[in-house]
């Protein structure tokens, strides 16, 4: 039921992104054929030039940016810009230069408070590329074998007991966890309708290198480094399941290799969670002057928490090995070996 990754023509929608640039290089290093298709736009290139609201440090990001598609470039992984809202524009790329055999969808609007502020751009971004990339995969002209759409821990809403498994129900709470739900029965109704064989994956609190998305673990750290105040949402006991990226890109390995993947939804996290407390415990230890304050938490912040990966380790044996006290510390290195080789970026 193995299907191996080497020489698989795999397209990645929105895979100039933080996760997708991370995850076409590990796909590529395995010997797939990887293909990107990403307009640049959202959390990317032309968001960043001007904007200073989202983005503190546009310098900044505008270097991890580029870095990523650096990487992509030295290591021959093709990029299409194109924006996937474009639907012919789309059709022509997957039809005429990828003909893949897996699409992993990842464009989306990849913060929810940006999502509640702004639905329109979000649905565009988020549901309208998803809508287009399904109806391309169903195209009898091309060889899709498996239609990778990335979901969100946010699906499930409040966690009841502070733990949730694939079969818990969701219940979102906003538009980015609304969205994305939605976009997890759409994939599934293109399978009812037209057999086009899908693998949802949750992931959750994610972190590591090159992430300009504002996740919490990167916006402590880059505090840190500009001197600035540390604000924490609530108290510190607030409980996420930080996942490593190298945990996340080995998961959807698995998905793509096996074949019990196919027509299933899977948490791919750590599999247990951590205070943003233990985090910041983490960051004292390079950091040791970093002041802290609280904020109150947003009430459209779900309460949070472990995320089972039995479902994912029983059927594809996924193993995630990256506790935060190893995956956090290498990212903390990350940057201040950027900032080492990069004195500029402190401005």
């Amino acid at each position: 039921s193995i299907k191996p990754i080497r020489n698989r023509r795999i397209t990645l929608i929105g895979g100039a992104g933080f996760i997708g640039h991370n995850l076409a290089l590990h796909l590529k290093k395995l010997g797939a054929e990887v293909s990107v298709i990403d307009g640049l736009e959202v959390n990317n290139l032309t968001s960043v030039i001007g904007n200073t609201d989202n983005l503190p440090h546009p310098d900044l990001s505008l270097h991890v940016i580029n870095e990523r598609l650096r990487l992509l470039r030295e290591n021959e992984i093709p990029l299409y810009v194109q924006d996937a809202r474009d639907y012919h524009a789309l059709s022509h790329l997957l039809e005429k230069k990828t003909d893949p055999q897996v699409i992993i969808h990842l464009a989306a609007v990849s913060h929810a408070n940006r999502s509640n502020k702004d639905p329109y751009s979000t649905f565009d971004h988020s549901f309208r590329t998803l809508e287009n990339a399904l109806d391309n995969a169903k195209n009898k002209n091309l060889h899709v074998e498996q239609f990778v759409y990335f979901s969100s821990s946010m699906v499930y809403g409040h966690f009841k007991n502070g733990a949730v498994d694939e079969d818990t129900p969701c219940e979102p709470l906003g538009i980015y966890g609304a969205l994305k739900f939605g976009g997890e029965k759409l994939v599934i109704a293109y399978n009812q309708v037209f057999g086009l064989p899908y693998t949802i994956v949750r992931p959750s609190a994610l972190y590591g290198e090159r992430c300009i998305s504002r996740r919490v673990g990167q916006i402590f750290i880059e505090s840190a480094l500009f001197g600035k105040e540390i604000t924490v949402n609530g108290n510190g006991s607030d409980a996420l399941d930080f996942t490593y990226i190298q945990d996340l890109l080995n998961g959807v390995t698995k998905v793509i290799e096996n074949k019990n993947a196919i027509n299933q939804v899977f948490n791919l996290t750590y599999g247990s969670s951590r205070t943003t407390g233990d985090m910041i415990d983490i960051l004292r230890t390079y950091f040791p002057n970093i002041k802290v304050s609280s904020v109150p938490k947003d009430k459209l912040t779900p309460d949070r928490g472990t995320l089972s990966v039995e479902k994912a380790r029983t059927m594809i044996g996924y193993e995630p090995s990256w506790p935060l006290e190893r995956g956090y510390p290498q990212y903390i290195e990350w940057y201040k070996d950027l900032f080492k080789s990069n004195p500029a970026l402190k401005r």
